[in-house]
């Protein structure tokens, strides 16, 4: 084959796109089945064994840590372990979402995409390990948090850069990535949570940090096939600024718009990432789990099957929404995430619903209000996270479209920490009454996404400008 035909056929070798996408594809299914397997345990693992006496007084440096979260979760009372469990979750769980930026940052000035992505890698399989023993239990997360920061954001940005801007391909891309997340989220509760809740929670945590390593090898194999790195960003000189080309004010505007609705996605979330804290808690305290071989499946199996919950939504949505638009118009990102928004809201008050029924009744919440929560709520997961992060790429000016993919995952860190808080509720209110609060947040931000399209929808779908942005933009040019 000619290089043209070679460069043709890698361009469709996977499902009709880059071969490079099946690569990232794999690698983040690994990456997320150590993430998930070891965050099926980290909860259960805290209130169950490590923040008991005999065990919290081992771990180097956690009066420190204490204090943080008890400042910052608990208004500087003294935390009970579930509380104390949460917040060191909702820490975890947000920063991991922050220290992204970051890692653009370290790949766009110094190492460039691929070795930041690499090092991360090795930071996190180093931060599973390490969680084989007590005394390293914050060193572990602080290289979980570390390494997180470094792969994630680059990974994604690596899926963005296989294809040219007019490319419709890469709304599909995003999904099919995203189908690789989650199907490395299906396999990774089970195993861990087996082996931790069953056998040993160490044991659990080799596990994650043996996916961490497959992960690796996986990237390394598929490195050639990989888009290159842009060249590092370095200060520009007094030539270059005259030349480049300044945001126009529609521009500046689109961009406020997106950084005024992070706040928006971060309420939109609190529902779906309640299911790796409050939920695991509860169900493993007062949901009737199927048994399975005599036992009740371990409590953050869930997880996993959430997991192929999603899998199953997701690539059903995107039948769903190619044979609406035979017929009708499409939504555009912004109502997708509306509908979404709407979907997950109904999907808690499942959770609140079947709460009440066990607390009149005094049996255990039945695990069909449980599943039918995990339908509802993957049906909006499907329709807000992918979603909203192909409406920031495509929708942030092209000055800045690079660092907008980090800032996205911003959201998912004020999300975490808000889920972190509110999970120390759950020994404080009845449990009705916590569902239903997480249901009236997700329902908030469906509504306040349905005002923004009326009042700056064209603003975001790229309309032609209106008079007055034309006529401002026209003023400045020189």
């Amino acid at each position: 084959m000619t290089a043209a035909a070679t460069a043709e056929a890698d361009d469709k070798a996977f499902f009709g796109h880059p071969k490079a996408l099946g690569f990232l594809a794999f690698t983040e299914a690994w990456e997320r089945f150590s993430y998930y397997g070891m965050v099926a345990l980290l909860v259960l693992y805290m209130s169950k064994q490590l923040l008991l006496p005999g065990h919290v007084e081992n771990i180097v440096g956690f009066e420190g840590a204490r204090w943080l979260v008890e400042h910052t979760y608990g208004g500087g009372k003294t935390m009970t372990v579930v509380a104390l469990a949460s917040g060191i979750y909702g820490f975890y769980s947000s920063t991991v979402y922050l220290t992204p930026f970051f890692g653009g940052l370290l790949a766009d000035w110094v190492l460039g995409r691929t070795r930041t992505v690499v090092l991360g890698a090795f930071l996190m399989a180093a931060g599973h390990f390490l969680m084989a023993f007590d005394a390293s239990f914050l060193a572990a997360l602080a290289c979980l948090m570390l390494g997180s920061g470094c792969l994630k954001g680059n990974l994604a940005t690596q899926v963005g850069g296989l294809y040219p801007a007019t490319d419709n391909r890469r709304a599909d891309a995003f999904q099919i990535y995203y189908i690789g997340i989650n199907a490395g989220a299906i396999f990774g509760p089970p195993v861990a949570s087996y082996l931790g809740q069953e056998i040993d929670w160490h044991y659990g945590f080799g596990a994650a940090g043996i996916g961490m390593l497959v992960s690796l090898v996986i990237y390394l194999r598929g490195r050639r096939y990989l888009p290159a790195d842009p060249p590092r960003r370095r200060r520009a000189t007094a030539a270059e600024k005259a030349v480049r080309p300044p945001m126009s004010k529609r521009d500046v505007a689109v961009l406020v718009l997106l950084m005024l609705l992070l706040p928006v996605l971060s309420l939109s979330v609190v529902g779906n990432n309640q299911i790796q804290n409050g939920l695991l808690i509860w169900a493993d305290r007062d949901v009737a789990l199927p048994v399975i071989f005599g036992k009740p499946i371990p409590a953050g199996t869930l997880i996993g099957v959430d997991s192929i919950v999603s899998v199953s939504i997701i690539g059903l949505m995107v039948l769903f929404w190619r044979a609406w638009a035979k017929r009708f118009r499409e939504p555009d990102e912004m109502g997708k995430i509306i509908f979404g928004c709407f979907a997950g809201a109904a999907g808690v008050l499942c959770l609140a619903t079947g709460a009440s029924l066990a607390a009149a009744t005094g049996a255990k919440v039945g695990f069909g209000w449980l599943l039918a929560f995990l339908i509802l709520n993957d049906i909006g997961f499907a329709n807000v996270l992918p979603v909203g992060l192909a409406l920031y790429a495509r929708a942030a000016p092209a000055a800045v479209a690079g660092s907008i993919v980090g800032l996205y995952y911003l959201h998912l860190w004020a999300g975490n920490t808000l889920v972190g808080w509110l999970g120390g509720l759950l020994d404080k209110i009845p449990t009705p009454q916590f569902w239903l609060l997480h249901a009236a947040i997700v329902g908030a931000a469906g509504v306040i996404f349905f005002v923004v399209r009326l009042v700056f929808g064209g603003l975001l779908r790229g309309e032609p400008a209106k008079p007055d942005f034309v006529a401002a933009d026209a003023a400045e040019t020189p």
